[in-house]
């Protein structure tokens, strides 16, 4: 069977080129004799592994030395409890509400001390980003945290809150590596890598390293202390070692090919040819706001729910598939994330067009 378009918002596609290194190496990972799915975690093979794909991951981003890198477990929904237990010093945090994934993780930070939502796009199922140039900060706040791109509702921050000293956490989940980031400009900034760099099981945090400390919450587990992954080089305990292997490997992939600079050009020439089709559509139109759209997230709709289902029937059967839309939206979502190919928007848009002609 030929490859579809996957359209998924995560797990998600993975560039072919990594697949078939990974599928060349499935039985003898350079000449060890065995896959790097049953090898040790202690093993010098594996360490090397590991090592160079933080190092790459370093030259990507550009991390200043006085950050650590850490690779764990628990995907993103477990650092909704870690960072306050973490860095909630004086048990007080603001929290910007964009989306599914912002308001569970506010929610969370309220077990561990007063968490305050200082602003919030829920009034129009977050469809745009609100203005955060003069919120109205905590004095005490250790930190104010965001969720950057909203894979639901497909909204992205261009431009950071201001946090008024305050030290920004942020969950870049589904637009990690798609953009260079200043990363000097974050306390934290952390995410699942099962949307834009590897499979599901592995979270990447990158954190200064003064945030990470033993003073963290009365009853804080070992293992959500970031002080004992930091110590340990991500090896306290077996890490998710096969997902980082192929994280390491996508990190080659994107520094062969330019780096995020590169990326982010390729992700804005895709993303425009769907957005300014949906711009011209009779039948389809986009949801977001169109200064906050996501470059990675793109949700669309009729206005017909059963239009929408025989929308995603028909695209399914010609080989584009999970194009139905989160629940709380609706309608559909395509999420092209940077391995999908430019060949792949365009064929969407040709079918698209065609679709609507028929209609």
């Amino acid at each position: 069977m030929s490859r579809v378009y996957n359209f998924s918002a995560g797990p998600a596609v993975l560039p072919e080129s990594v697949l078939q290194e990974a599928a060349d190496e499935m039985l003898d990972y350079r000449g060890t004799g065995m896959s790097v799915m049953e090898m040790s975690h202690r093993s010098k093979a594996y360490q090397t592994n590991i090592d160079e794909a933080e190092a790459d991951l370093r030259t990507l981003m550009g991390i200043p030395d006085n950050y650590k890198v850490l690779f764990m477990q628990g995907g993103a929904s477990q650092q909704f409890a870690m960072i306050p237990m973490n860095l909630m010093k004086n048990k007080v945090a603001d929290y910007i509400i964009t989306g599914q994934w912002a308001k569970k993780a506010w929610q969370e930070a309220q077990m561990y001390g007063q968490a305050n939502a200082v602003a919030s796009s829920a009034d129009k199922t977050f469809s745009y980003i609100p203005d955060c140039s003069d919120l109205p900060i905590s004095e005490n706040a250790d930190y104010v945290y965001i969720c950057e791109n909203n894979t639901i509702y497909g909204t992205k921050y261009w431009q950071l809150p201001n946090t008024k000293g305050k030290d920004l956490v942020s969950d870049v989940s589904s637009c990690f590596l798609s953009e260079p980031v200043d990363v000097s400009k974050y306390g934290m900034i952390y995410g699942g890598v099962q949307k834009n760099i590897g499979p599901a099981g592995v979270v990447i945090g990158i954190i200064r390293e003064d945030l990470i400390t033993e003073d963290v919450l009365p009853g804080t587990p070992t293992m959500l202390r970031y002080k004992t992954h930091a110590d340990n080089g991500s090896m306290y305990n077996t890490p998710p070692a096969y997902g980082i292997y192929i994280c390491g490997k996508v990190f080659k992939w994107l520094l062969r090919n330019g780096g995020l600079t590169e990326m982010k050009a390729y992700n804005e020439k895709k993303a425009a040819i769907l957005y300014d089709y949906l711009d011209s559509s009779k039948l389809f139109h986009g949801t977001v706001v169109k200064k906050d759209r996501s470059l990675m997230n793109v949700p669309f709709v009729t206005g017909d729910a059963e239009l929408d289902a025989k929308f995603v029937k028909a695209a399914t059967e010609a080989g584009f598939v999970n194009l139905k839309g989160h629940r709380t939206v609706g309608g559909m979502r395509a999420s092209i994330y940077n391995a999908m190919p430019m060949e792949g928007v365009k064929a969407l848009v040709g079918f698209m067009e065609k679709y609507e002609k028929q209609v």
